[in-house]
């Protein structure tokens, strides 16, 4: 793999990566660094007289992504290292690996990435610092390298990405709803509840999904945030989104509770210090960028925990209100006939959450020891709620008297992520959950940035217009494309509720459509409510679907439209379509399923309701081939689950 170059300037050099290869003559003014593939091509533009910032720009298959942006980190001062810096070396590297997962898309990521390191001085502090360009089969990806050991005070990033001309982002802030625009006009609509209380302006969170008028799908992503205020994103000129670093907590009003919530317009690390990756995932098709979500977590630090074998994905069952032993025990028992390996008491099982309420003792009439033992007799993990609150306030209990009893796992609510002290709230409680072997999911308005490879007991978080909310159709076939692509998404399957919009199929097809190895299911739920087996016989489908898999083949789509994708576990497919407010006939090809015969069941929509929730579920069998085309028919609103099994 050789470094590229362009005959901009005579005696351009170029570094192959046999091993590390380093240049200390001054190249060409663009240095270049491919895929191992090759067909990904990332470039990194040295600041000149015309141009004193360094810049980036990526393509694929010749086609442009990102052309020229600016590329600089901002001091506390307002000053910026990038603009006018001294070009001192550059060194090309292989890096990465393939590496295995406690729990995934896949059985196997692939991490291994080409990257270009050039090193700068800047002219006016004598310090060095280097940009870091990743180019890897499904994306680029940039970072900043503090080298000087020293304390830094950083004020913002002003990471430039403009896309070629004519390009359409799709993206959202704080769990609101999407909104389409040209890059240089994102206005997401603020949410009634959350914007208020964040950082404001027209910003957005990532991931954004963007379409270039080539045709080219793109995610942008943030990857590995540790110890770095978490990113967001605003116009900045024609085609062009920057970098915003938040200076407010997301979520800090209403139930969240009382807390610090001043602006940190400023922030403070120790060099050497990388800075979180931007990352873009690139496809040719928008359903093709399903399959590359693996790359955020393979941009990540690796496991720092050590020994996760004890984490386990699985599916969960919400005990609500009103808590008594009785009920508890009647949870359990539903979970275990619908084979689930979890169930969780909510909120209030020990008080109000943000009152000076003690997270170790649960309210009068709840016996934990028994219930959790009662649990535990039929291999069902014990998850329980706790606020941000009472996490500020005595962690170091909670872990200690939760591995006491048993206890699987904390769902912690109304979590804060924003400003770095945010971050490294974050990080510090979920590794020392990790250190007790407790599982983590966090609750409210978070993005992921790959922190469950290098915690891997935090397995789930929410951050997002969840299930809960009953969404549109619409919605639920924008968010494989845009959040659900950077990591775990938390959507709290509400089935067969009456204020769902959609078809109870379309609800049966979340399960493999949405990643996430902590999966809710029968979010408002009591077990009474499916007492007959005869009245809900599509539930086997829930019962037999996994949450981790081996595999991930997309099958089609596009954002708001549709989308259809196949999932492996074992020697199992599961297949989930949905579509939105259109009707949709699909012609799925089954090359996916490899050699012999399969029977495939089909948990489809049935005859057309006067409302989409009221549409009854099909359930039909086939024998198919891999050589063989299925049309899957889908209502308004609606969707279908498949299951294949090997004769």
């Amino acid at each position: 793999m050789l470094i590229g170059r362009r005959e901009l300037i005579s005696g351009a050099i170029a570094a192959t990566a046999a091993g590390d290869a380093a240049a200390t003559v001054r190249p060409a003014r663009l240095l270049e660094v491919r895929s191992p593939n090759g067909r990904i091509r990332a470039a990194l533009a040295l600041p000149h007289a015309a141009e004193p910032f360094p810049c980036w720009s990526a393509s694929m298959d010749g086609m442009p992504v990102l052309e020229t942006s600016r590329l600089a980190l901002i001091l506390h001062e307002g000053k910026s290292l990038g603009p006018g810096a001294r070009y001192l070396r550059h060194r090309m590297h292989r890096r990465g690996e393939r590496w295995r997962p406690p729990y995934g898309i896949a059985e196997i990521y692939d991490g291994i990435r080409n990257e270009l390191e050039i090193v700068f001085e800047d002219p006016d502090r004598a310090l060095q610092f280097a940009i870091r360009l990743a180019a890897h089969d499904h994306g680029v990806a940039v970072r900043y390298v503090l080298l000087a050991p020293r304390a830094f005070r950083l004020g913002g990033e002003a990471t430039h990405l403009r896309f070629p001309s004519g390009s359409r982002v799709w993206s959202s802030r704080d769990e609101g709803e999407y909104a389409v625009s040209a890059p240089e006009a994102l206005v997401p609509p603020p949410h009634p509840d959350l914007t208020a209380s964040t950082d404001q302006g027209p910003l957005a969170d990532p991931p954004l999904h963007v379409a270039t008028p080539q045709g080219i799908a793109l995610s942008v992503c943030e990857a590995d945030r540790l110890h770095y205020p978490r990113t967001m994103f605003q116009g900045a000129g024609r085609d062009t989104i920057v970098t915003h670093l938040m200076r407010f907590p997301g979520r800090a009003t209403g139930y969240s509770g009382p807390g610090d919530t001043h602006a940190a317009p400023v922030f403070a690390v120790d060099a050497p210090f990388e800075t979180p990756w931007r990352v873009v995932l690139i496809s040719l098709s928008p359903a093709k960028l399903l399959e590359r979500a693996g790359l955020v977590q393979s941009l990540a630090t690796p496991n720092r925990l050590g020994d996760v074998s004890w984490v386990r994905p699985g599916r969960a069952f919400r005990i609500r209100k009103p808590y008594t032993t009785e009920r508890a025990l009647a949870c359990i028992d539903f979970a275990a006939k619908r084979r689930l390996e979890f169930v969780e008491f909510d909120a209030h099982w020990y008080g109000d959450g943000t009152d000076p309420s003690d997270a170790t003792v649960p309210i009068a009439g709840l016996d934990m020891a028994r219930i959790i033992a009662a649990a535990k007799a039929k291999g069902i993990g014990m998850i329980l709620y706790v606020d941000r609150v009472p996490a500020m306030r005595q962690l170091d209990a909670i872990v200690r008297t939760y591995r006491d009893w048993g206890v699987a796992g904390i769902k912690f609510g109304f979590v804060w992520e924003g400003r770095q002290e945010d971050v490294d709230f974050i990080y510090n409680l979920i590794e020392r959950c990790g250190r007790h072997r407790l599982m983590v999911n966090l609750h409210d308005n978070l993005r992921p940035a790959g922190l469950e490879r290098t915690l891997p007991n935090y397995i789930a978080l929410e951050g997002v217009r969840g299930n809960e909310q009953f969404p549109t159709a619409r919605h639920n076939v924008t968010l494989p494309f845009t959040r659900a692509l950077a990591g775990p998404i938390d959507y709290t399957i509400c089935y067969a509720h009456e204020r769902n919009q959609t078809t109870n199929a379309h609800q049966l097809a979340m399960a493999a459509v949405y990643y996430n190895p902590l999966t809710f299911l029968y979010w408002y739920d009591a077990p009474d409510k499916y007492a007959s087996d005869a009245a809900w016989p599509e539930l086997r489908w829930f019962d037999a679907c996994p949450t981790s898999w081996d595999e991930t083949v997309a099958l089609g789509g596009a954002i708001g439209e549709h989308v259809a994708v196949a999932r492996r576990r074992g020697g199992r497919w599961f297949l989930g379509a949905m579509t939105n407010e259109a009707a949709r006939n699909l012609q799925i090809p089954l090359d996916f399923l490899g050699q012999g015969r399969w029977r495939a069941t089909m948990f489809s929509d049935g005859p057309p309701a006067a409302q989409p929730r009221e549409t009854p579920v099909a359930i039909s069998s086939r024998d198919v081939h891999a050589s063989d085309r299925l049309e899957l028919e889908l209502a308004p609103s609606g969707g279908q689950a498949i299951l294949f099994e090997p004769l």
